[in-house]
């Protein structure tokens, strides 16, 4: 049973990401969407769970966040600089360096490889409990299959390489799923992980996907797209 959920982590990223290349003209309502899908991510999915996790472990909470820090800012400065041209600052606006969208989009596969980590562990412990986990999985990752893609054109990469790139995302759940034959992760390493990418989540969506998606056709319709995309993320943890 689990490795059929396990294989539908592909399914579900390829098609979050073939629906991003679809509609591709309308980028910037997609990369607002994308962002309050990632800050929903963060408020409503990541943090309950990591202060369940804090609850049940005794962990001193300074510690998550410390890792939720640690992780804004070492994307931060590997963003900025990535970003380092010998241009005027007036221009700086008008140049976009693909290797940051690689950045971004290989940073979201290792997240999708811990993504089969937890459906495999959770079926360690039992069926019940690995079903529940898969189901938010599959949810999340067709949001990481938009995100993807999205990222990589946002920096001005080629469709090909953003569905190069979908492709290591969608198989990177397969394998973290298959990895937790041969290991089991430790509550206080999962929570500072916890604490890690969402400081990473924090940082792309509010700091470079959400300035990107009003860069250029700014509208309502945009601001919309960001509300529904965190009130998305809000009923699909409420609901499991």
């Amino acid at each position: 049973m689990a490795f059929v959920f396990i294989l539908l982590t592909f399914v579900s990223t390829m098609l979050g990401g073939l629906v991003a290349l679809k509609w591709k003209d309308t980028r910037h309502l997609m990369l607002g969407l994308t962002a309050g899908v990632l800050i929903g991510v963060v408020a409503f999915d990541i943090f309950p769970e990591l202060f369940e996790l804090v609850a049940g472990t005794g962990i001193d909470i300074k510690m998550p966040m410390i890792a939720l820090v640690v992780g804004f800012l070492v994307f931060h400065i590997a963003e900025k600089t990535l970003l380092i041209h010998h241009v005027h600052e007036e221009h700086y606006g008008e140049h976009k360096h693909p290797s940051v969208g690689v950045l971004s989009a290989l940073a979201l596969s290792a997240h999708s490889f811990l993504d089969g980590v937890g459906i495999g562990l959770g079926f360690q412990i039992s069926n019940e409990v690995g079903i529940v986990v898969a189901i938010a999985v599959l949810a999340h990752d067709f949001s990481d299959g938009l995100n993807t893609v999205s990222l990589m054109l946002a920096h001005k990469n080629t469709d090909k390489n953003a569905l190069k790139f979908l492709i290591i995302d969608a198989v990177a759940p397969v394998l973290g799923g298959l990895s937790t034959l041969f290991f089991v992760l430790s509550p206080q390493y999962l929570v500072l992980y916890l604490g890690f990418f969402a400081g990473f989540l924090l940082y792309i969506g509010a700091s470079d996907i959400l300035p990107e998606a009003h860069s250029k056709n700014s509208s309502h319709k945009t601001i919309l797209m960001t509300i529904l995309g965190a009130a998305f993320m809000f009923f699909v943890s409420s609901a499991l």
